[in-house]
């Protein structure tokens, strides 16, 4: 392995998805108390967390600082290793542009050895996924500098769609205003939202209920999957498993090959869509 894979803890990959792959923690607060994510799917509470939000809970989430960024990638440089990080989207979180400055400041100090970061315009499995290409790439022998022109070629293909149930976490986080989420609410109106080409969050669409959501979100896959054998296809939930189940089993009516992984939403994107979020994440032909 010629460079070490870099992700964090929304990067939403369960302990199956996790090999090659170095985990950096994420940090939140629970009304006011810091706590730590590092990145365990596999032992994350999913069911206390998203009831701490049903109940009322304040969680608030903070960007992964350069400082962290040095002191993770500084013993990977020093042992002759390259680096890539696969960053959440710039469009929702500085997290990304910070990497870039610890890049920048660490090339200073390591001439000879190469660092990207990648953008991935997502969340969740939205970078998820793009770590674990990272991972089979440094596997099968890529130099860190091939790997990083096939991983930004894919950022495109990258497919990220998902309904939430109640609107007013979304309004919480500026995504929509207090008068939509009330009139959403009120309405029973489910929307349909994508990760699109810049790494924003906007609406691709809405219906009115969450059946007709659930319907929607397997009408994209439809539309836009690559037709490739065993095309890994992921979902994640905000502790809605029966809905996830459903959404799985449209999938593999459209493709029957798919090798699908369903999994809890990790907490660090998680607090901003909330209980209820169903999210499918798949490699298409577009965003």
């Amino acid at each position: 392995m010629s460079f070490a894979v870099f992700a964090d803890g929304s990067a939403n990959l369960p302990g199956s998805m996790l090999e090659g792959i170095r985990l950096l923690p994420c940090e939140y607060t629970v009304d006011g108390q810091p706590e730590t994510y590092t990145g365990d799917l596999d032992h994350f509470d999913a069911h206390a967390f998203y009831e701490g939000l049903r109940s009322g809970k304040h969680i608030q989430t903070s960007l992964l600082n350069t400082h962290l960024f040095i002191t993770q990638f500084t013993p990977v440089l020093k042992k002759g290793l390259d680096i890539i990080y696969v960053s959440m989207s710039s469009g929702i979180s500085g997290t990304y542009n910070a990497a870039c400055i610890a890049a920048r400041e660490l090339k200073e100090e390591f001439r000879q050895r190469f660092i990207h970061i990648v953008d991935s315009r997502g969340c969740g499995f939205g970078n998820g996924l793009l770590a674990v290409k990272a991972a089979e790439l440094a596997k099968n022998g890529s130099s860190a500098e091939e790997a990083a022109e096939i991983l930004d070629a894919e950022v495109p293909h990258i497919c990220q769609y998902f309904t939430v149930d109640d609107l007013n976490f979304l309004r919480r986080t500026g995504r929509v205003s207090g008068m939509t989420a009330k009139i959403g609410t009120i309405l029973n109106i489910k929307p349909i939202l994508f990760g699109n080409s810049e790494g924003n969050i906007v609406a691709g669409g809405k219906v009115r209920g969450r059946k007709n959501a659930i319907a929607a979100l397997a009408k994209k896959f439809e539309e836009k999957r690559l037709a490739l054998r065993e095309q890994l296809v992921c979902i994640s939930h905000g502790d809605c498993a029966e809905d996830a189940e459903i959404l799985a089993g449209m999938v593999r009516e459209t493709a029957p090959d798919a090798k699908l992984t369903i999994s809890v939403h990790e907490p660090f994107s998680g607090a901003h869509v909330g209980p209820g979020m169903l999210g499918l994440f798949f490699r298409g032909k577009e965003r």
